[in-house]
């Protein structure tokens, strides 16, 4: 007869209003070829020279899972109940291909924005507002959606040229080919990986927060819309201007360890996570709540 291990199973009692706000959380940890488990006092990572790290879980916002991981039942169990969110990427996080959903006890926030995203003049209003951070000085008012879009790509273009005349580094435009990631130039590759990233903080902030990736106010068609409206607003400083100033450092030879170590410090610096929360409350016009939904 198997043996009944019950008894030792860790079980942690963690309520809302124990755990550290998104904003008090480190952004989030890079793991890969190890194995993610837990014991009988916390998780704890075991990577592939069996060297042994006790991970604080309550203290981070996200795992980004690279290649070569596996990871335990019981450990997603513990993870989603202190609201630590799974992504799973490519190697040193250069693509994203899938976010865990952590379950969360309040849908307040996600009926605020279905309701936004249902009625149309509020969804363009999100939007606009959306566009005004990043561009404050343009003339949006009365503007449709499809015409601040080709605002914004005329801006984009623009600011991709300015940063390469800064940095004194060549461009030819920006260009990705999914699955081959090796054919683009250094400074495609270092926007890809790091945009891949940001794609996985932003995924895991939002299920964190009661809201859906999947309703956006200006991306459509695509899998996470509310994530890729959301990273344009922190592309800029954060990816941007990264990629053409790490171009000039690497002189041409790609090093992902310095990309991925120059972009957590970027997101400590501008504390990207107290940004986020306060960033949706504005474009939104909501308040967070983070109460026990009773409806």
């Amino acid at each position: 007869m198997a043996e009944d291990n019950s008894s030792a199973r860790l079980i942690i009692k963690v309520t809302r209003d124990t755990l550290p706000q998104i904003k008090d959380k480190y952004p989030f940890i890079y793991l890969e070829r190890g194995r993610l488990e837990i014991d009988d006092s916390s998780v704890k990572w075991i990577d592939c020279d069996r060297n042994v790290v006790r991970l604080p879980i309550a203290t981070i916002n996200c795992l980004l899972l690279g290649p070569g991981t596996t990871v335990t039942h019981e450990a997603v169990k513990v993870l989603a109940a202190a609201n630590c969110s799974l992504c799973w990427v490519g190697e040193d996080s250069l693509l994203f291909y899938a976010a865990g959903v952590v379950p969360t006890s309040n849908t307040r926030n996600l009926k605020k924005q279905m309701q936004i995203a249902c009625d149309d003049k509020k969804s363009v209003e999100v939007a606009r507002r959306m566009y005004a951070k990043r561009f404050p000085k343009a003339e949006l008012a009365g503007k449709t959606l499809k015409e601040m879009m080709g605002m914004e790509g005329y801006r984009v273009r623009g600011l991709y040229e300015e940063k390469a005349q800064f940095y004194q580094v060549g461009w030819k435009g920006r260009s990705y080919l999914p699955g081959k990631f090796e054919m683009g130039d250094i400074t495609n590759q270092i926007l890809t990986s790091t945009n891949a990233a940001l794609y996985g903080i932003l995924t895991s902030s939002i299920h964190a927060m009661g809201y859906s990736p999947h309703i956006g106010f200006i991306h459509s068609g695509s899998p996470l819309p509310f994530v890729y409206d959301l990273a344009d607003l922190y592309k800029e400083p954060l990816c941007i201007d990264l990629a053409f100033a790490l171009t000039l450092e690497m002189g041409g030879r790609y090093n992902k360890h310095k990309v991925a170590d120059a972009f957590r410090k970027k997101v400590i610096e501008m504390d990207l996570l107290a940004k986020i929360g306060l960033d949706i409350e504005d474009v939104l016009g909501v308040k967070h709540h983070v109460g026990r939904d009773s409806e």
